[in-house]
């Protein structure tokens, strides 16, 4: 059976990588948050949402700290 997974807390912000501007989101999961849970949350976020992982980080306290970007493709008017 799946647990639900808890979301802390999430933020969004854009940073630029070598001219290639990404969206980044922070997610805060809670202790209680299972390591097959995460795994399921970060893969549902990578199929679905376009995210892939920047960095995974754990404390010791058990919570974890996850960085997702994606790409931000920006369209340019071709007609002159």
């Amino acid at each position: 059976m799946n647990e639900p997974v808890w979301i802390a807390s999430s933020s969004l912000s854009v940073e630029r990588h070598g001219g290639v501007d990404f969206e980044v989101r922070h997610i805060r999961l809670p202790h209680q948050t299972s390591r097959n849970a995460v795994r399921r949350l970060l893969t549902e976020q990578a199929e679905y949402g376009g995210w892939e992982l920047m960095r995974l980080r754990r404390y010791r306290d058990g919570t974890r700290d996850a960085w997702l970007r994606r790409k931000i493709i920006r369209v340019r008017a071709t007609l002159a």
